[in-house]
C-alpha cells in the first residue's frame, strides 16, 4: 500500500511514516492535509442549502429582542430562526462524525444530536420556566416515535408494499423503561397529593406547573425520586453507549438481505450507494458546530423569553407551544432527513434517527437538565401532568408493537399519526383538557 502526503490525517495509514511531533500534527490539522479546504468547508456549510437564507432572521430576531418588539414578532422571528440553525449543528456533527471515526462519533452524536432541545431546556430551566422544559423535551420524543416515524412509514408504504428493518429488542426495551420511570414520579404524586380546587381561567390553570399540591414531604420525596432517577438513567445510557458501539456493535449492523428475483446481487446493490464523504475539515467542522451554538442558545434565549406573553396574549396553552411547536421546528431538519431515508428504503437509518433519537432524550437529555437543575437550584422533576404521562405511554405502546414484526407498510404509518394528532388536538382544547381533570378527579359510585 503506497502512502501519499494526501492520506487522510486520523484514518491514514502511519506504519511507515516517521512519527510527527505534537506541533506538526497540530499544523497538519490545521491545514487540513486530505481534508476539504477551509474555504470550501465554509462555503458548503453555509452556501450548500437555500434554507440558509433563513439566517438572515438570526439578526432580526436579536434585534426584535433588544428593542423589544411586539411579543408575538419576537417569538415568530426566533421561532423561523431556530429551523436553519437546527439543520446546520446537524451538518456540523455529521461531518465532524465522518472523520472521528465509530467511538468518537457516537459521543459526539450523543452530545450534540439534540443540541436544539438541550439548549432550550437549559435557557427555560435557568429562567424557571419549568413547563416548558418538560413539555419540550416529552414532545420531541412524541414528535419522533409517531409524527416522524410515521410519516416515514406513510412515504415508504407509497413507494413499496411491505418495508423491512432490523430493531433489537435493547432500543425498544430501554425505551420502555424511560417510559415506565416517568410513570413512577407521577403515580407517587397521585399518592401524595393534596387536591386543591382550580380557580381562574382554564389556560392560565393550564400553563401552571401543578393543578394539585404537595406539601412539603412529598415534594421533597418527589424530588428525591426524580433526582435518583436522573442518575441511574444517565448511567443505563452510558451502558447503552458501550453495549452499541462496542461490546454489541454487531447487533446494530443491518443484516444482508437477500437478492429477490430481478435485482441484482447483493455486492452490486453495495456499490450502488452512495459513499458519504467528509464536505468539512474537522478543524472548519468543529469551529462552525462551536460558532451555531452560540448562536442557537442565543435565539432560544430570545424565544423563551418571549413565551410567557405571547402564550397570555393569544390563550395558547404551554403545553401546546412545549408538545407541538418547539419540538416541530427543533428537528425539521431530522425530521426531512428521516422520510427522505424512508423513500430511499432505507429503513434502518430512519429507525436509527426517530428511535435512536426518542431514547436519548429520554435518557440522556432530560435527566441531564434534572442534575443541572439539582445543582443550580431549580427544582426540576420527571413528574409530568397526567394527560401527558398518559399519551407518552399509549405512544411507546403502540411503537412497540408495530416495531415488533420488523417491518411496515402505510396503514402502520397512518396509525402513527393519527395518534399523533389526537394528542395534538387535546392540548389545542383547553376546555376538554379542564373536562377531563375534573372527571378523573370523581369518586366512582
Amino acid at each position: 500500500m503506497t502512502i501519499s502526503e494526501q492520506s487522510p490525517l486520523l484514518n491514514g495509514d502511519s506504519r511507515h511514516r516517521r512519527p510527527r511531533s505534537f506541533y506538526q500534527r497540530s499544523l497538519a490539522l490545521l491545514k487540513a492535509e486530505g481534508e476539504p479546504s477551509w474555504l470550501d468547508s465554509y462555503r458548503w456549510f453555509f452556501f450548500g442549502s437555500w434554507l440558509n437564507l433563513l439566517l438572515l432572521l438570526v439578526p432580526v430576531a436579536a434585534a426584535a429582542h433588544y428593542l423589544n418588539w411586539d411579543a408575538p414578532l419576537r417569538f415568530g422571528f426566533s421561532f423561523v430562526a431556530i429551523i436553519p440553525l437546527a439543520k446546520l449543528l446537524g451538518d456540523a456533527t455529521e461531518q465532524m462524525s465522518l472523520s472521528l471515526g465509530q467511538t468518537l462519533a457516537g459521543l459526539l452524536n450523543a452530545t450534540f444530536g439534540n443540541a436544539v432541545e438541550i439548549i432550550v431546556g437549559l435557557v427555560a430551566l435557568f429562567k424557571g420556566e419549568v413547563r416548558i422544559v418538560q413539555t419540550s423535551m416529552l414532545g420531541s420524543i412524541l414528535s419522533n416515535i409517531l409524527l416522524v416515524l410515521g410519516c416515514s412509514f406513510l412515504a415508504a408504504g407509497i413507494f413499496k408494499h411491505e418495508s423491512e428493518f432490523s430493531v433489537t429488542a435493547a432500543q425498544t426495551l430501554l425505551m420502555t423503561l424511560a417510559c415506565i420511570t416517568l410513570v413512577i414520579p407521577a403515580a407517587y404524586h397521585a399518592s401524595k397529593r393534596v387536591i386543591s380546587p382550580v380557580k381562574g381561567d382554564v389556560v392560565a390553570t393550564m400553563n401552571s406547573v401543578l393543578h394539585t399540591d404537595l406539601d412539603e414531604g412529598g415534594q421533597r420525596g418527589l424530588l428525591i425520586i426524580s433526582r435518583g432517577t436522573a442518575i441511574l438513567l444517565l448511567g443505563v445510557y452510558v451502558a447503552y453507549l458501550i453495549f452499541q458501539l462496542k461490546t454489541h456493535a454487531s447487533l446494530f449492523n443491518p443484516p444482508a438481505r437477500k437478492p429477490r428475483e430481478g435485482e441484482a446481487d447483493e455486492s452490486a446493490q453495495r456499490v450502488e450507494e452512495e459513499e458519504e464523504t467528509p464536505r468539512m475539515s474537522v478543524v472548519a467542522a468543529g469551529s462552525t458546530l462551536l460558532i451555531v451554538t452560540i448562536a442557537t442558545s442565543l435565539v432560544a434565549d430570545y424565544l423563551v423569553a418571549s413565551i410567557e406573553e405571547t402564550a397570555t396574549r393569544f390563550n395558547i396553552p404551554k403545553a401546546f407551544i412545549g408538545l407541538i411547536l418547539l419540538p416541530i421546528v427543533a428537528n425539521a431538519a431530522e425530521h426531512v432527513t428521516s422520510v427522505w431515508m424512508a423513500m430511499k428504503d432505507k429503513m434502518e437509518l430512519t429507525i436509527g434517527i426517530c428511535v435512536g433519537s426518542s431514547i436519548q432524550i429520554a435518557t440522556f437529555v432530560v435527566p441531564l437538565l434534572v442534575v443541572i437543575g439539582w445543582c443550580s437550584g431549580h427544582e426540576l422533576t420527571l413528574f409530568f401532568d397526567d394527560f401527558e404521562t398518559v399519551s407518552f405511554f399509549v405512544s411507546v405502546l403502540l411503537v412497540n408493537l408495530l416495531l415488533q414484526d420488523g417491518k411496515s407498510n402505510y396503514m402502520e404509518g397512518l396509525m402513527l399519526i393519527t395518534l399523533y394528532l389526537v394528542i395534538a388536538m387535546a392540548c389545542t382544547c383547553p376546555v376538554v383538557l379542564h373536562v377531563l381533570r375534573k372527571l378523573t378527579r370523581l369518586s366512582p359510585h
